[in-house]
């Protein structure tokens, strides 16, 4: 398969969804991370890397790290049959290649149609789900590519340390309005912020509870005081950040409201969307550092 072209008009809330199987069971990935599938390939093994990580394999001129999904979804190994396919992702600013047994195809839906997993499912804590979707007749699981690989390699997570290079901070009173639907990546986002001096951050679990918050203090005449600057995620059940931006940069009393798209998704077609719907800055998730030096900015222009 040739490589895989964003589609989807900017603000919709839509989202184009593969689906694939692992042992029978149907799961799903965001088109906006694949850049293409490949037949599986022989891989070289890694001495003393990760039991799911199967090792690395060079096609064309990319080197790229091989994971075995079904055993980390499952813990099962099985022999490698000849018919597994590579899907090739981008995200987080890594190519990652993941073991699948089958592609089925791939569907459009609208966010509001993906559901977030209810904590019976995940004991209470973020699971390897990021959302269940409905497509056509069929429930898809909706992977978190970006937990999975935090999973194997802590490194290539959000690092709080990055905060502390940034040297001596004063506590800052604005309020800081975060959409973001990861319960790991909040923690470590709030922490951060935290430790920045950001004392004062609301979060909420998608871009529909960030809009209803800030529609009903829309006319409030202190609107700057119960937000200074909005920091969202993209992917997020019932309204993505896309939306959510557009939404906020459409309104005549909100669009100064200073917003920070912060995804693992930050790429060459994603800023372009980004800056198409009027988006302050685009960073990469891992970026914690300079999402702090971006808010002092944002925040020193706004006058707050």
């Amino acid at each position: 398969m040739a490589d895989t072209e964003i589609l989807l008009e900017s603000g919709t809330n839509e989202i184009e969804i593969m689906q694939f199987t692992i042992f029978g069971e149907l799961y799903g990935i965001n088109v906006a991370k694949v850049r293409e599938i490949m037949m599986a390939d022989k891989v070289k093994p890694i001495p003393h890397s990760h039991s799911a990580v199967e090792g690395i394999f060079k096609p064309r001129e990319t080197l790229l790290t091989v994971i075995n999904l079904p055993k980390y979804l499952t813990g099962e190994g099985r022999e490698e049959m000849e018919r597994d396919l590579f899907i090739i992702t981008n995200f987080n600013k890594m190519n990652i290649a993941f073991r699948v047994h089958t592609v089925v195809g791939i569907s459009r839906i609208s966010w509001e149609d993906i559901q977030k997993p209810d904590k019976t499912l995940t004991s209470g804590d973020d699971g390897v789900a990021t959302g269940i979707a409905q497509c056509g007749k069929n429930l898809v699981t909706i992977l978190d590519f970006e937990k999975i690989v935090a999973d194997i390699a802590p490194e290539t997570s959000i690092q709080i340390n990055e905060v502390e290079k940034l040297g001596d901070r004063y506590e800052r009173k604005e309020k800081i309005v975060l959409a973001e639907d990861s319960m790991l990546l909040t923690k470590m986002i709030m922490d951060s912020l935290f430790r920045a001096g950001y004392s004062n951050v609301i979060n909420f679990n998608n871009g529909k509870e960030a809009w209803d918050y800030l529609a009903g203090i829309r006319d409030d005449s202190d609107f700057d005081d119960k937000a200074a600057l909005l920091i969202t995620d993209i992917e997020m059940p019932e309204m993505d950040g896309h939306r959510l931006t557009k939404l906020v940069k459409d309104d005549e009393k909100m669009k100064k409201l200073p917003v920070i798209i912060f995804s693992s998704l930050i790429n060459r077609e994603m800023r372009i969307k980004g800056e198409q719907l009027g988006a302050d800055e685009q960073l990469s998730k891992p970026e914690i550092g300079r999402l702090v030096q971006v808010m002092d900015r944002l925040l020193e222009e706004r006058g707050l």
